[in-house]
């Protein structure tokens, strides 16, 4: 259906007539009439797009007649980015120079060439338009805003008191899980939870997983999300890591299923399953046949939509999960729909949410969603179209909750429809990074720029807006708020992929039939295929705006495939050629003049890149990320004026510093920078004096003995990780905007940098993150306050020479969250602590044991520097402030810096 894309490409189109480039042509050009005609046609199509998108369900012609604009829409918006890459082409670039470009001096062929386009265009839309009186459209406005609201985010791990009617299926599997002899003929059986889509499967595994009883009962648990691709020696490395929190990818399978044995051997393990759909029940027996040395009373846990899932994997009877009562359905939606005691002060909109849920058939996920949509909202009138929608009128199967679902996405505005939707092309259980999609959307044009506010900001409230909205779910932070992950739930993947289709299919090289209105290409293959076939795949499609690769070390090894996409796809945005080992970059490559997204990362063949890659002038985002090979950046990598993301790993002694610096603008779009794997680095940029946009430095795995001293002064957020020759102490000049500090693994790190706690960014930092830095002992070396007044999380991790925080803590007002994990010297908390009247969250973790009975309630003898603190967890065990009641959870882990996940 591609419901979203017809009026955000309107949308865009309209907005880029009236730019000042489109206008300086016009005039420049003789066609201001024809483009100004133009203008006015699209915007009265835009006007009723909305009311169409709406009704094409019901009418085939409408739906025809929407494919027919929407192909006129691209070509409009391809003509025009030709226009503004031709801008950028020029010796000034700016846009107030742009009528040197259009004088008499430049080729009258491609002046006669782009204007013939645009007239062509104008009679195509005219005579398409003429036919929407056929349809009694109604004028309707997108502009609905997207609220800047926000919830809390939340781990994988889940609160019990976060979860409604599920207390009596938690005790029954619970006790389940305590019997020794729940098959007494193996050390291990099997448990499977069974019911469909939606209906809080995962949600009741992770209570029970989290359970404290569950928790003192095994010596060793995993969970391991398996989804429809059940191969062995993936989940083999799966549940190792989540056994030994370790990467085991380098292992083969036979080292791999030797330390899963040895690991397991004679422990009483638990591990849960996730989200199985495996039918092939001698997959299920080798990978069972590996775990079958643990203890007695073992047990696997798997949760599954297919009674035949279960039966296969030798678990009877299975544990058949119900919906929810129809009273425990109104609790959750109300925990939804309102915030604390809200719903009182409606109770008109109270009970025509009991009509509301009476639609969910008792699955929480229809309820939350339906919930999330009306979150804060108090109009009845919102409520009441929500009731009476004719969406429920529409023939459905049982047990079927997309139409819930499908409203939810109806409610949508129209930018964030076009962001859910392209998520199709990924497949499901994938991991998202919001550094990720943030990334693909702004490269498609997805996100509508405001005012005084960056891209990257409006990105991630969208995805804060789709979480609220439950598209998104299963948040973990990696760095706080800068750096997360999140999942999509099965169901609503699948509403995704309906909404996207045509403009969007996930496919393989194998696919016969392949619609002519593909624009957004993700290819599912695993293993390369053969040279001809790829082309004649290849062949079946045109304008093609996306080519992308999600699965893991599934790049292309072909060179033809790369000049076949440029010569075939000459209107492409984004091109994912990760995991590739083609040793050439074709130099054709420029011939790409749309192109935003170039994807290169983990070629660790390529040596050199064509100089000619600078004149893709349009290019947002280019990762170069894993490429150990790469002797040198191209010399006019500086000239790429929309460059705004670079993630580069290259043999060169100074990062950026050997480009060629003539000319305007050099890096000046520049705001997030990564370098990875510089092992010869020396310097960051040589006689650079600043990167004046740069918002986000990350420094990783860099091995060489280098120095930092460079002006930021936007920088917001520095990372740096594994890096143990990395000099600190002269640090960066300027920065006034720094907000997140982190460090991992630096061993010979002893004490903070002074340019850190001195310099400007003392008086805006709000997030310090330090891990694993082996000598790591103290903030500073001098007495005195901490001068960090703006800061709200600090934590230290894994630095077993760390001993003490400093009495100068009483300084830091407007800390919220401390944690200190694996700091075994770590033994009291300074006198300041009690002063810390924001501090709201406190974790202390594998520290000296001393450390934990003094901070015991009412007998500790540090308990009352704490006692003020809403939520304390000493070694897993948390405490509740209001009546010192103690209960135990499982501990959600620590904050580490990883690489971007590719599924």
């Amino acid at each position: 259906m591609a419901e979203s894309f017809a009026f955000g490409i309107a949308d865009r189109v309209v907005g880029k007539l009236a730019s000042l480039v489109v206008q300086e042509f016009s005039l420049a050009w003789g066609v201001k009439t024809q483009v100004e005609e133009l203008k006015d046609t699209m915007s009265t199509i835009r006007a009723v797009l909305l009311d169409a998108e709406k009704k094409q369900v019901k009418d085939r012609r409408l739906s025809v007649w929407l494919g027919k604009l929407k192909d006129v829409f691209y070509e409009a918006e391809d003509v025009i980015d030709e226009l503004e890459y031709e801008a950028l082409r020029q010796p000034g670039g700016a846009w107030d120079e742009v009528r040197n470009f259009f004088s008499s001096s430049n080729p009258l062929a491609c002046r006669l060439l782009i204007g013939h386009k645009i007239k062509n265009i104008g009679k195509r839309l005219d005579k398409i338009a003429a036919e929407k009186s056929q349809f009694d459209l109604t004028e309707r406005f997108g502009d609905v805003p997207i609220l800047h609201r926000e919830r809390e985010m939340t781990h994988s791990f889940v609160r019990a008191s976060d979860v409604i009617g599920r207390e009596g299926d938690r005790e029954n599997i619970v006790r389940i899980l305590m019997l020794s002899d729940h098959d007494p003929a193996e050390n291990v059986s099997v448990i499977a939870i069974v019911g469909i889509g939606g209906l809080g499967k995962t949600t009741l595994a992770k209570l029970v997983y989290n359970d404290h009883r569950v928790v003192s009962r095994f010596h060793k648990t995993m969970w391991v999300c398996v989804s429809e691709d059940f191969e062995v020696q993936r989940l083999t490395k799966e549940i190792l890591t989540s056994l030994t929190d370790e990467r085991c990818d380098h292992l083969s399978i036979d080292k791999l299923q030797n330390r899963l044995r040895k690991e397991l051997e004679g422990k009483r393990f638990l591990l849960i399953l996730d989200d199985v759909w495996n039918t092939n029940r001698d997959k299920w027996l080798e990978l069972k046949a590996l775990t079958m040395g643990g203890a007695k009373g073992s047990k696997i846990v798997v949760t599954a939509r297919s009674r035949l899932v279960a039966s296969i994997m030798g678990s009877s009877p299975a544990y058949e999960l119900g919906g929810l009562s129809h009273d425990e359905c109104l609790s959750l939606f109300i925990k939804c729909a309102f915030n604390d005691a809200q719903d009182k002060q409606y109770p008109n909109l109270v009970e025509i949410g009991r009509d509301i849920i009476k639609k969910c058939g008792g699955v929480p996920l229809a309820v939350r969603t339906l919930g999330g949509l009306l979150y804060l909202k108090t109009d009845e009138y919102d409520w009441v179209s929500v009731r009476d929608n004719e969406i429920w009128e529409l023939e459905q199967k049982e047990d079927d909750i997309l139409p819930a679902l499908k409203l939810s996405y109806d409610e949508l505005p129209f930018d964030l429809k076009q962001c859910f939707a392209f998520c199709s092309l990924f497949p499901k259980d994938y991991k998202f990074s919001n550094l990720e999609l943030v990334q693909m959307w702004m490269t498609q044009g997805f996100i509508k720029s405001r005012k005084n506010q960056e891209i990257e900001d409006i990105g991630n409230r969208y995805i804060n807006e789709l979480l609220l909205r439950c598209f998104f779910q299963e948040v973990v932070e990696e760095i706080q708020r800068v750096w997360y992950y999140f999942k999509m739930h099965d169901l609503v993947h699948d509403l995704a992929l309906s909404v996207a289709r045509p403009e969007c299919i996930m496919i393989n090289f194998h696919s016969q039939n392949v619609s002519e209105r593909v624009r957004h290409v993700s290819l599912l293959d695993t293993h390369w295929q053969e040279e001809e076939d790829i082309l004649r795949f290849v062949g079946k499609l045109r304008d093609v705006r996306t080519i992308w690769f999600p699965m893991v070390k599934a790049g292309p090894i072909s060179e033809s495939f790369v000049t076949t996409c440029v010569l075939r796809f000459n209107h492409m945005r984004v091109l994912d050629l990760t995991n590739s080992s083609f040793k050439v970059l074709p130099n054709s490559i420029c011939s790409l003049k749309h192109l935003r997204y170039l994807n290169l990362s983990n070629n660790d063949k390529i040596k050199k890149l064509p100089n000619s890659i600078s004149k893709l002038h349009l290019l947002q985002i280019l990762l170069l990320d894993g490429c150990v090979s790469l002797e040198e950046l191209p010399r006019d990598i500086g000239k790429m004026m929309s460059l705004q993301h670079l993630e580069v790993t290259t043999k060169e002694t100074s990062v950026l510093g050997n480009a060629k610096k003539e000319g305007r603008g050099y890096f000046n779009s520049l705001r997030l920078l990564c370098i990875r794997q510089c092992n010869y680095m020396e310097s960051l940029m040589k006689g650079l004096q600043s990167l004046t946009a740069l918002r986000t430095l990350v420094i990783a795995d860099c091995y060489g003995r280098a120095s930092l001293s460079v002006e930021l002064t936007a920088l917001e957020t520095l990372l740096i990780c594994n890096c143990a020759n990395l000099d600190l102490s002269y640090g960066f000049g300027g920065l006034e905007r720094l907000q997140v500090f982190g460090i991992w693994e630096l061993p010979y790190l002893v004490t903070l940098p002074h340019w850190l706690l001195q310099g400007p960014s003392s008086n805006t930092l709000r997030h310090l993150l330090i891990h694993d830095c082996g000598y790591f002992r103290a903030f500073t070396d001098e007495e005195g306050p901490l001068n960090l007044t703006s800061l709200e999380t600090l934590v230290i991790e894994e630095c077993p020479q760390f001993s003490a925080l400093p009495e100068g803590m009483r300084h830091l007002t407007a800390l919220r969250r401390l944690d200190i994990r694996y700091c075994p010297k770590f033994s009291a908390l300074p006198e300041g602590m009690r002063h810390l009247s924001s501090l709201t969250q406190l974790k202390i973790e594998k520290c000296n044991k001393m450390l934990t009975q003094r901070c015991q309630p009412r007998i500790g003898e540090d308990w009352n520097k704490i006692a003020h603190v809403l939520d304390i967890c000493l070694d897993g065990i948390r405490i509740s402030r209001t009546n010192n009641q103690v209960t135990k959870k499982r501990g959600t882990g620590g904050l580490k810096l990883h690489p971007k996940p590719r599924n």
